[in-house]
């Protein structure tokens, strides 16, 4: 039973999360700023933009494994369909069953607050979770996993979790948004690098793919260079130049991008995609706390 929960755990792929955690920190401290905090459509943004990139990280592990992606000559972690680890329709099961419990009563309790674009965000949400990897026409398969890393770990999910407490929509959330935004395609950039050899097998054309290794590895750390310089604009822009203090997070990449533009590849990289992930975290942290203090 135990074995059971630690691979359905792993599954949701914990590291990872820090993409949504980040930007609702970002959000929310943007709304105590202006004197418009909110603990319930906090904690539902929270509970809405994990339960969305937990199902997404479900339907990728059924869907990839559907189409091959996951093969044993993977680089990463395991992925539990692939492996035989959870059977293909007890996983499609808990991907709808997170819909239900997390992302549904979540979208129900946020449109009360905020109206029908919670409505629209939320069902674009879902189906987007699926789309990511639902077919070989889907979000990573053609080489658009990047950029949806940017839109909705960025700009959408800070200036969904503001308007949450605030009632109210406003540009400086969704321009912080862009900076650990630039985070989550680097983490999602850092995964395609590792796993570019099997993903060209199966014919899923990520940026790595698509463009190269070497392309890949600028993209990479163009991503962690230009979030640290949307933290410093807005920071200018906004005269709280404590959220500068975000910065420090990009800066605490420069070991992982020497590493990638030196050529590491392979499971070497599943030290830099953790580092990412945890400077994701720190990024909405920082912030967090600088545009507060």
């Amino acid at each position: 039973m135990i074995e059971r929960c630690r691979v359905w755990i792993s599954a949701t792929r914990p590291r990872t999360l820090t993409a949504s955690v980040a930007p609702v920190a970002m959000g929310t401290a943007i709304a105590q700023g202006a004197g418009l905090f909110h603990a319930g459509g906090a904690l539902a943004a929270l509970g809405g933009a994990l339960g969305i990139q937990i199902a997404c990280n479900f339907a990728n592990d059924y869907f990839d494994a559907r189409q091959g992606a996951d093969s044993p000559a993977r680089l990463g972690p395991r992925r539990a369909v692939a492996a035989g680890m959870i059977r293909p329709r007890a996983m499609l099961t808990a991907t709808v069953l997170v819909i239900l419990v997390l992302v549904v009563p979540a979208v129900v309790y946020l449109t009360q607050r905020g109206g029908w674009p919670f409505v629209a965000l939320g069902a674009t949400s879902v189906i987007l979770a699926f789309a990511y990897t639902g077919s070989r026409w889907s979000i990573a398969y053609l080489g658009l996993g990047d950029l949806f890393a940017l839109i909705f770990f960025g700009p959408v999910a800070v200036a969904a979790t503001c308007a949450a407490q605030a009632s109210a929509w406003s540009w400086t959330p969704a321009l912080a948004g862009v900076g650990v935004g630039f985070l989550a395609s680097a983490l999602i950039g850092v995964n395609n690098l590792r796993d570019e050899p099997t993903d060209r097998v199966v014919h899923k054309r990520t940026l790595a793919v698509r463009l190269g290794l070497r392309w890949a590895r600028l993209a990479y750390c163009g991503c962690v260079i230009a979030a640290a310089a949307v933290a410093l604009a807005l920071a200018l822009w906004s005269q709280r130049w404590g959220s500068a203090c975000a910065v420090i997070a990009c800066a605490a990449l420069i070991p992982s991008m020497q590493r990638v533009m030196a050529g590491a590849r392979g499971t070497a990289l599943n030290r830099e995609l953790a580092a990412t992930a945890q400077a994701i975290l720190g990024y909405g942290a920082l912030f967090a706390i600088g545009w507060v203090l």
